[in-house]
């Protein structure tokens, strides 16, 4: 199983602002630099962690996104099914494929890929973003020693 650059992307800015101290406001740009990853995909990123209401985007000269809530209420299940766009393992489970499985009626394969796709998604739904995030500090010193590189 293999998560998207999308979804990545997603935890990796919520572990960002999880990392934060006293829930202070970040930027996209200092988030883009920490990390490499273009600005352009991190807009997008944030502008759908706010609709799903798990980041507060605050607009302005003062402005910036933190989170919405508190790292132990936000859950990594949760978020990996909001972010991903699908979780068709094999043409078999995407309904409108194109390409339709032939031996589909007989496979024992969909089952066991089922099966394994609901076990992925149930560790994860074992873990919360403080989980993911047990130590602030130590991600505060890597985040500025980054961001002292640039």
């Amino acid at each position: 199983m293999r998560l998207t650059a999308y979804t990545d992307y997603s935890l990796r800015v919520l572990i960002y602002l999880a990392s934060k101290e006293d829930h202070s406001l970040s930027n996209i740009k200092e988030i883009s630099i920490a990390y490499g990853i273009s600005k352009n995909h991190l807009m997008k990123v944030t502008y759908e962690l706010g609709k799903m209401g798990v980041i507060e985007t605050i607009r302005g000269r003062n402005g910036g996104i933190r989170l919405a809530h508190a790292p132990s209420e936000i859950n990594i299940g949760k978020i990996v099914r909001q972010t991903e766009e699908d979780f068709f393992l094999v043409d078999c489970f995407n309904p409108d494929s194109p390409r339709p499985c032939v031996i589909s009626p007989v496979c024992g394969l969909t089952h066991a890929l089922n099966k394994a796709l609901l076990a992925y998604l149930k560790v994860l739904d074992g873990y919360t973003l403080a989980d993911l995030v047990q130590n602030p500090a130590a991600y505060r010193e890597f985040f500025k020693k980054k961001l002292e590189s640039e």
